[in-house]
């Protein structure tokens, strides 16, 4: 064991002293965030000062009153007919023509916009939900409503409240939108940091090989000792490193909140920052999303998270070894690499298509308590909230899933670590794996 701990610190303090180690750790915390602010600074700025979009009209119905129209359009009615406003428009600096055909208000067709470069799905969004509204108020003025009326049923709006009754009888408020991203989030991040963490592993157990720096290892050590502090070693370091992310986006958090006069405590915070706001906010979606966030247990993800995360990393770091064991070069590895990652695949795209969507449904349930797919699909479900006993089962059902794979890649790494030059296929990893020590 002395010699696997040997291993380990070796690995560990070799990449931990690297500058990239550093440039990682502590810029990209700053960079990324730095970058997305920037981006949504000028977002904002170009929003502010753009110009509403001109787009003459011509309404053969008498159909449209443009002033109930958004800000980001300024439309001016042509007189005349299509086929003059489309040479107008032609010699136009104008961004489009809009077209309304003499409309049948039951089934409203052939409404054409005309643009010289083509719209985004938002302006077609906006262009289209605007005149639906128009389209709805006419057919409503067909039947003599006074236009009080009409303001009145255009203007309704309902929004649900969703509380969470535990089994003891506590009640909790919940924002989806919160709980969505926090699942995407922590899905996300843990695909990045298995693949990442995975693939350097199989770099370095190449590195070693066609280098010939294994054979000198080798004869000191066992190729299961060797493969086993790679593979602790890196986690050390995948850990350390998101340790010191969360470590850096609290102290960046504290500072910014004590500058404004806030406290740190999350119930405090958030009714604080509550009562900082005027009453007739309150009832607003930045407050809702406040009071979700309140609400969530940070310890309890982030336990799921490093488990998850360690118990994954484990789980594919073997199989990375042993991949990079059998083959001389990264090229050579690729079709071995797809196998092992198509499981990892089909979790990230279920998060999105199964597990954010419906968390208990079936398909998300046996998704997270499946080893292949649980450090993804569970990340997926722990905001919602997910049984006891599943995630027990999960959580079992993974360390038997690491331990599995474990032995399978370690039968094949202490053959193919040794082996050079050798073209390497499934049938001969299977004649590695079947041969005795």
């Amino acid at each position: 064991m002395d010699k696997v701990w040997i291993i380990v610190r070796r690995e560990f303090l070799n990449r931990v002293q690297k500058k990239s180690f550093l440039i990682a750790t502590i810029l990209l915390p700053l960079i990324f965030p730095s970058i997305i602010a920037l981006l949504v600074y000028f977002s904002q700025e170009q929003k502010k000062n753009a110009l509403p979009q001109v787009i003459h009209y011509v309404d053969e119905g008498d159909f449209i009153d443009p002033k109930p129209l958004s800000d980001d359009f300024d439309l001016r009615k042509f007189d005349g007919g299509i086929d003059d406003a489309k040479k107008a428009f032609s010699h136009s600096n104008d961004f489009g023509l809009l077209y309304i055909p003499p409309l049948k208000l039951s089934d409203p067709k052939g409404i054409q916009l005309f643009t010289k470069q083509s719209p985004s799905p938002s302006v077609l969004s906006k262009l289209e939900s605007e005149i639906e509204t128009q389209i709805r108020s006419a057919k409503l003025l067909v039947y003599d409503i006074p236009q009080h009326i009409l303001d009145s049923l255009n203007s309704t709006s309902t929004k649900i409240e969703s509380i969470k009754v535990s089994e003891s009888g506590r009640e909790e408020s919940n924002n989806a939108d919160v709980l969505f991203g926090i699942g995407m989030t922590g899905g996300i991040l843990i695909y990045i940091f298995i693949f990442m963490y995975g693939s350097q592993i199989m770099q370095g157990v190449i590195e070693e090989k066609t280098s010939k720096v294994v054979e000198i290892i080798i004869s000191t050590v066992r190729p299961f000792q060797l493969m086993m502090g790679k593979i602790i070693g890196l986690a050390a370091v995948g850990l350390l490193q998101f340790s010191i992310w969360i470590v850096l986006i609290t102290v960046l958090s504290s500072v910014v909140l004590n500058y404004f006069g806030f406290e740190i405590p999350q119930k405090e915070l958030t009714e604080q920052t509550v009562n900082a706001i005027p009453a007739d906010q309150l009832n607003g979606p930045s407050i809702e999303i406040i009071r979700a966030l309140a609400e969530i247990n940070v310890v309890y993800v982030i336990g799921h998270f490093l488990f998850y995360f360690v118990g994954g990393y484990l789980l594919y770091g073997a199989l990375f070894a042993a991949v990079g064991s059998a083959v001389d070069s990264p090229a050579e590895a690729q079709q071995f690499i797809f196998p092992i990652t198509i499981p990892m695949l089909i979790s990230y795209f279920a998060l999105f298509l199964f597990i954010l969507d419906d968390p208990y449904g079936p398909i998300s349930v046996w998704l997270s308590i499946i080893p292949f797919t649980s450090p993804i699909a569970m990340m997926g479900r722990v905001g919602f909230g997910v049984p006891l006993w599943q995630s027990i089962l999960s959580m079992v059902c993974l360390v038997i899933g690491f331990t599995f794979t474990t032995w399978i890649a370690a039968r094949i790494y202490r053959i193919g670590i040794l082996m050079h030059g050798s073209k390497v296929n499934y049938r001969v990893l299977a004649k590695w794996f079947m041969m005795k020590a």
